[in-house]
């Protein structure tokens, strides 16, 4: 690798700005109009995000999902309740979300308590998959070992031939819903001044909303 080239990266930050005047004082239309821009750009994988997690040793790890609901009540995604994640939040039921729209020199930081969605708004959401994707959950142990890829092959050969067109949801995959107690909107800016706003909840209700340092 060459370190130098590495260490002498840089970017400079030009394309927006983001202060509180501007700002919306929830949080999560903030949210929904950053996406709103996101899905608009036609950016690769707009909901793609980094969902951190800690597990029972204490030791953080991180992995992108996809965010596949956002409202009022938080935002969800679905996956495996067996896989390093689901025990990891089954341990310590906290979360950190991460979205990155590089394109757009943006960063959306949120956290919160996580919770499984509910069975209907799970199954609702399986059904709504492409089959080789509903088969795909039964056939991966996710985050288990396997032998080899010929394994996840031919467990969805034999998952494919048993349930046809109408695989049932797995009782082991659904969906879980992060919601927020702490939002971070940053706004890249020239010469690393970039622009952080944080909201953070009142007690009597709605939201603080201050600057941080970048």
């Amino acid at each position: 690798m060459d370190h130098d080239r590495l260490a002498a990266l840089r970017k400079s930050y030009e394309r927006a700005a983001l202060d509180e005047q501007a700002a919306d004082p929830d949080p999560l239309r903030q949210f929904e109009r950053w996406l709103t821009e996101a899905l608009q750009a036609e950016l690769p994988e707009p909901n793609a995000m980094t969902l951190a997690t800690v597990g029972e040793d204490g030791r953080p790890s991180s992995r992108i999902v996809l965010v596949k609901g956002v409202d009022a009540r938080g935002l969800a995604w679905y996956t495996n309740y067996d896989s390093r994640k689901g025990r990891d939040l089954a341990a310590h039921p906290f979360a950190a979300l991460q979205f990155h729209w590089v394109e757009l020199e943006r960063v959306v930081r949120i956290e919160g308590r996580v919770e499984k969605t509910s069975e209907a708004e799970s199954d609702a959401y399986y059904a709504s998959r492409p089959l080789d994707s509903r088969i795909g959950a039964w056939a991966s142990p996710q985050s288990r070992p396997i032998e080899s890829r010929a394994v996840l092959v031919a467990n969805a050969a034999r998952y494919g031939a048993q349930f046809l067109l109408q695989p049932p949801r797995p009782p082991h995959w659904g969906g879980y819903r992060l919601r927020p107690d702490r939002w971070e909107f940053w706004q890249g800016r020239p010469s690393r001044l970039h622009d952080r706003l944080e909201y953070r909840p009142l007690p009597e209700g709605g939201w603080r909303l201050q600057r941080l340092a970048p």
